[in-house]
């Protein structure tokens, strides 16, 4: 905690903060990559799990590419999953030192990641409905959570307040007589939740206990924090 509290106060005062042991800027490639447990942040120089870290390549173009699934061939640098710490790279030309001086970076970066943070979190979304652990419709929806089925509570961002009042009230007494909470989630508009699930005027919609419902929860999870930095 110390060593930590130290690093960030050295940022802060402007001094580069010393790397941990054995920390490098970039993975060795793509099976590398999939095996790591750690990585280091190039933003906050802190070692970091890989799962709150985005992987970035040096795509064919010479352009620095997201890489959220990790999945891309070529060496990785890896930042934590925040639009700020992106920014803190970018301003500091991380990406061009861990790269080597290859790499060029696209204003619009940040707004990849964001897109791609989001198409993967709503394909985890059809993928739960394809294995039949979303349910739609008012009627359906009240029967599931006061069932004790629900795991995840889904709003469209234009949803009336009114209705999502109603609903989450009501996740909230099924979630306390059960001992466990009913997560909210509402990071998209009605029209990609419509797309998403293949139905129309979707406003609500609740995905069952899962693990392909839980895949979609760390997904949304992750866009959000992105977002909300």
């Amino acid at each position: 905690m110390q060593d930590e509290t130290a690093s960030n106060e050295a940022d802060m005062a402007g001094v580069p903060a010393i790397d941990p042991p054995d920390a490098e800027e970039t993975d060795a490639g793509l099976d590398v990559a999939r095996r790591a447990l750690t990585r280091l942040c190039l933003a906050s120089r802190t070692v970091k799990p890989v799962a709150e870290l985005i992987r970035f390549v040096v795509a064919p173009d010479g352009q620095v590419v997201p890489d959220i699934a990790a999945r891309l061939p070529g060496r990785g640098a890896w930042i934590t999953a925040r639009r700020g710490a992106l920014a803190e790279a970018i301003k500091r030309k991380a990406f061009g030192r861990a790269f080597r001086g290859k790499g060029r970076v696209d204003p619009a970066l940040s707004e990849q990641v964001e897109n791609l943070l989001e198409k993967d979190a709503l394909a985890a979304l059809a993928l739960a409905n394809k294995a039949g652990r979303v349910v739609t419709g008012n009627m359906k929806l009240t029967e599931a959570l006061t069932g004790g089925k629900v795991a995840i509570l889904v709003h469209a961002q234009d949803a009336a307040p009114d209705g999502v009042g109603k609903l989450d009230a009501l996740a909230r007494r099924i979630g306390e007589a059960n001992g466990r909470e009913i997560v909210r989630v509402d990071a998209f508009p009605g029209v990609q939740l419509d797309l998403a699930l293949g139905r129309a005027n979707v406003v609500h919609a609740a995905l069952l206990a899962h693990p392909t419902s839980a895949g979609f929860l760390a997904r949304a999870g992750r866009l959000e924090g992105w977002r909300a930095d």
